[in-house]
C-alpha cells in the first residue's frame, strides 16, 4: 500500500492518476511514444492538450467567454503578470494581506502599481481574516486581489467574505492554488483565477489561468513575451515548448474528477475529511488549532503539539507509519496536514488513529511540563 503523503506541494495524486500514466508511459495509445517524448505541436499532443481543456471547462463549469491558459512559473510569475496586463504606471490596485503568499503577491505589485492593502498585513501569520468593518478599498482601483486560501497557515475566504468583495463591482483575482476545485464556484463573479498545479491539480512546473477575456490585449509594451497573455491566448499556451508532461497528467486528473462525480462530489468528502480532522483536534487536550473556527481551510490543516519538545518524535514515528509530510511551514511552525482532493478519506482516518496513539502514549510527558 502507498503512504499517504500530506505534502502542502508537491502533493500526492490520486492513485487511479498514477496507475493510468505508468501503464500510459511508454506507449500513448499506441503511438509508440511517451507523452513526455511527443511534439508539443503534433495532432496527438494537440488532442491530449484540447481534452484537458475540455475536461477543465466541464469540471468547473467555466463560461464561454474566459480563456483557459496553461502557462509556466507557478502561480508566483502571475504575481508580476497581473499587475502588467492589467495596469499602467500610477494605477491603484486593491490587495488583501493575508499570509505568505499574499505578500508575496503585493510585493510584485509594487514595482508596477500603487497598491492598497485592503486589510492585513500587521502580522507575517494572521490566524483569522480582519473584520470587514476595518476593510478600506480605494475607489480607484483596477482590481482587487486576493488569496483564497493561505496554505501557510490554513486561513481560508469565507463566503460572506466574497461577497462584500464583490459588492465593490471591481474585477477580483483569486489565486487559488491550493484550494481550486475542491468545491463548487460560480467562476462567473470572478475576473481572473489563477493556480500553481502542485496542488489539487498536478504536478509542479504548469500554472493555470482562467481569465474573462476582455481583459486580455492590454498588457503594458514592455511585458515580456512569456508574460503576456495575448501572446499565450493569440498561440493556444504554446509560444514556446509547455510543460507538456505536466499538462497531460493535469488532464488525467480532470479526467478523474469527472469519472468521480466532479467537483460536488469530491466537496462532500473533502467537508467530511476536514470536520473529522478538525474535530479531533478541537476536543484534544494535546493539539491545538490557531484559526479562527469559522475561517478554517478545508485543504491545509495546521496544529500544534502542547509539547513543542515532542514534534521530531511525532514527525518520526508519522514517517514509520507511512503518513509523510506532516512537518508545518518554518515560517509558522507545528504540522500541517494538507488533504486536498487526491487525499482519501482513509488518509484521514489513519491520521486521526495515529495522533489518539501518539497522544495516548505522550500525554504524560506534556502533563510533566
Amino acid at each position: 500500500m502507498r503512504a499517504f503523503n500530506f505534502s502542502a506541494g508537491p502533493a500526492m495524486l490520486p492513485e487511479a492518476v498514477m496507475q493510468r500514466a505508468e501503464k500510459e508511459f511508454l506507449n500513448w495509445n499506441n503511438t509508440g511514444m511517451s507523452v513526455m517524448e511527443m511534439s508539443h505541436r503534433s495532432k496527438e499532443y494537440m488532442s491530449v492538450a484540447h481534452q484537458t481543456e475540455a475536461d477543465l471547462r466541464e469540471v468547473m463549469s467555466i463560461p464561454d467567454n474566459y480563456l483557459v491558459l496553461f502557462l509556466h512559473g507557478g502561480a508566483s510569475m502571475q504575481f508580476s503578470g497581473i499587475p502588467l496586463n492589467l495596469t499602467q504606471p500610477g494605477d491603484t490596485v486593491d490587495y488583501f494581506n493575508t499570509g505568505v503568499w499574499s505578500t508575496k503577491a503585493i510585493k510584485e505589485a509594487m514595482r508596477y502599481a500603487n497598491v492598497n492593502v485592503v486589510a492585513g498585513g500587521d502580522v507575517a501569520n494572521p490566524t483569522e481574516i480582519p473584520d470587514i468593518a476595518t476593510w478600506r478599498f480605494s475607489p480607484e482601483a483596477k482590481y482587487i486581489h486576493l488569496c483564497s486560501n493561505e496554505t501557510i497557515t490554513g486561513l481560508e475566504f469565507q463566503e460572506v467574505h466574497l461577497e462584500h468583495i464583490f459588492a465593490q463591482g471591481k474585477p477580483v483575482i483569486a489565486d487559488m492554488s491550493s484550494n481550486i476545485m475542491s468545491c463548487p464556484i460560480d467562476v462567473s463573479r470572478y475576473a481572473i483565477i489563477y493556480a500553481g498545479a502542485q496542488k489539487n491539480i498536478g504536478p509542479a512546473g504548469l500554472s493555470i489561468m482562467i481569465i474573462r477575456d476582455d481583459l486580455v490585449g492590454q498588457a503594458r509594451d514592455i511585458t515580456p513575451s512569456l508574460l503576456n497573455w495575448e501572446v499565450y491566448a493569440q498561440n493556444d499556451s504554446m509560444f514556446n515548448t509547455p510543460a507538456t508532461y505536466a499538462w497531460y497528467l493535469a488532464g488525467l486528473v480532470f479526467n478523474w474528477l469527472k469519472t468521480n462525480g466532479g467537483v460536488e462530489a469530491v466537496a462532500e468528502v473533502n467537508t467530511r475529511k476536514a470536520q473529522k480532522l478538525y474535530g479531533y483536534i478541537d476536543q484534544s487536550e494535546f493539539y491545538s488549532n490557531t484559526i479562527t473556527p469559522s475561517q478554517r481551510s478545508k485543504m491545509n490543516v495546521t496544529f500544534h503539539l502542547k509539547d513543542s519538545t515532542l514534534d521530531s518524535l511525532f514527525l518520526d514515528e508519522s514517517k514509520a507509519a507511512k503518513l509523510l509530510s506532516l512537518k508545518g511551514h518554518k515560517a509558522f511552525g507545528g504540522m500541517r496536514a494538507s488533504i486536498y482532493n487526491a487525499m482519501p478519506e482513509e488518509g484521514v482516518d489513519a491520521l486521526i488513529a495515529f495522533m489518539k496513539q501518539f497522544e495516548r502514549s505522550h500525554s504524560n510527558a506534556m502533563l510533566s511540563v
